[in-house]
């Protein structure tokens, strides 16, 4: 199915875009990798009248490491981000980058398109909720930061204002004795995952887990996470018992929907093994170890 007719306009300047968006009104969309956006028109489920390009926009797609702190540009695209320092620095952020859908999809997808479409399904905003990253946000009322967590209201909604923009993605550098995992199950390359799971922790002497973040994507209508899990696995020495009830709690706090990609009963069963699994990878690298995450396919 083609979309329905629209008009395209190219902003120079991120001030150019919002401008336009402001004037344009309902009937218009950011345009920023197109990998969501244009999906959702080919099968009529948007219908914009405007179209506004964000993608000639300078500095929007920097990737840095700027003290303690990473900051990536919104319109970096997942492919941008899986071959920079940032992923080779922290191996989490190569997980989600480099499994995201095929080849194409991660040349021209970008970071903040994927926050911004709100789809429980997206790999980045499960992947930030373990990072506990921060968005600067630029609309016409000026700037103004949102905590990941904050981001979506439900699904395919976000708390973001007519004409605001996502600008940049920021997160602390994990600290010394950390380590991550994420990973996801899907039927194929191109396929959003059935489910995921991210986990980042910090270990103290004795493998006490000194604090731990944990997500699961693909579990509900927005990211799903669970303090009262953190809470079992924080302050104590890792064992298996713990991990398994911390693992209980999490999953018992998703709401997996039933779909072509597999049942609840089924979806539950996957986030079970996957947040095992990134646990355990995420304790051993920090222990060291080099491990390649990847996502799993049928």
């Amino acid at each position: 199915m083609y979309p329905a007719p629209f008009h395209y306009h190219r902003a120079d300047s991120l001030q150019e875009a919002i401008s336009l968006l402001s004037e344009l009104g309902e009937s218009a969309r950011a345009l920023a990798g197109g990998q969501t956006l244009l999906v959702w028109m080919k099968l009529r489920f948007d219908e914009p009248q405007h179209l506004v390009d964000l993608s000639r926009i300078p500095g929007l797609s920097d990737i840095s490491m700027e003290g303690d702190e990473v900051c990536i540009g919104a319109l970096a695209t997942h492919a941008e981000i899986t071959k920079s320092a940032v992923a080779d620095a922290i191996p989490i952020v190569h997980d989600c980058g480099s499994g995201i859908a095929d080849a194409q999809v991660r040349s021209r997808g970008t970071i903040g398109g994927s926050l911004g479409s709100a789809d429980p399904s997206c790999d980045w905003p499960t992947l930030l909720h373990t990072l506990d990253a921060t968005l600067t946000c630029v609309g016409s009322e000026g700037t103004r930061k949102i905590s990941v967590s904050d981001l979506v209201e439900d699904i395919y909604t976000t708390i973001l204002k007519p004409a605001e923009l996502i600008t940049e993605i920021r997160f602390k550098i994990p600290p010394a004795n950390s380590g991550g995992s994420y990973t996801a199950f899907k039927r194929c390359a191109p396929a959003y995952p059935t489910a995921s799971a991210g986990v980042q922790l910090t270990l103290a002497d004795g493998d006490v887990c000194s604090d731990i973040r944990m997500a699961l994507g693909s579990a509900g209508l927005k990211t799903i996470t669970s303090k009262k899990a953190e809470d079992i696995l924080r302050g104590s020495p890792l064992t298996k018992a713990g991990i398994d009830k911390a693992t209980e709690t999490i999953v018992a706090a998703a709401e997996p929907v039933p779909d072509q990609r597999g049942s609840e009963d089924f979806k539950r069963a996957v986030l079970h093994t996957l947040v095992k699994r990134a646990v355990d990878i995420a304790v051993r690298r920090c222990h060291g170890e080099t491990i390649r995450g990847r996502h799993e396919y049928v």
